[in-house]
């Protein structure tokens, strides 16, 4: 299946991205089709750009939070001391 069967392919152009880590991706765009800004890197998979020397910066990631971590952000030591007592004092009949 060739050219004649398909028809003919629309012009090219390549246009070279990079990442933060240096990696170069060139992937080919129709020459009438809008250049996204930025392009995901195949091998790390960070944002490239089309400035060499100043790629987009990496996406930051925030480590996974428990529960009680979140709960922590919210309550003092002070809170969680008596929010504690409190619960004691339920369970021993006291209230």
């Amino acid at each position: 299946m060739g050219e004649a069967e398909r028809g003919e392919s629309a012009p090219r152009a390549r246009i070279s991205f990079w990442c933060s880590n240096g990696h170069e991706t060139q992937p080919s765009f129709a020459h009438d089709a809008q250049v996204p800004e930025t392009w995901d890197c195949p091998r790390c998979g960070f944002p490239a750009g089309q400035d060499r020397d100043s790629p987009p910066d990496p996406p930051r990631t925030e480590p996974y939070k428990t529960h009680l971590a979140y709960v922590r952000e919210r309550r003092s030591d002070a809170d969680g001391e008596a929010i504690l007592a409190e619960a004691l004092a339920k369970l021993r009949g006291e209230i």
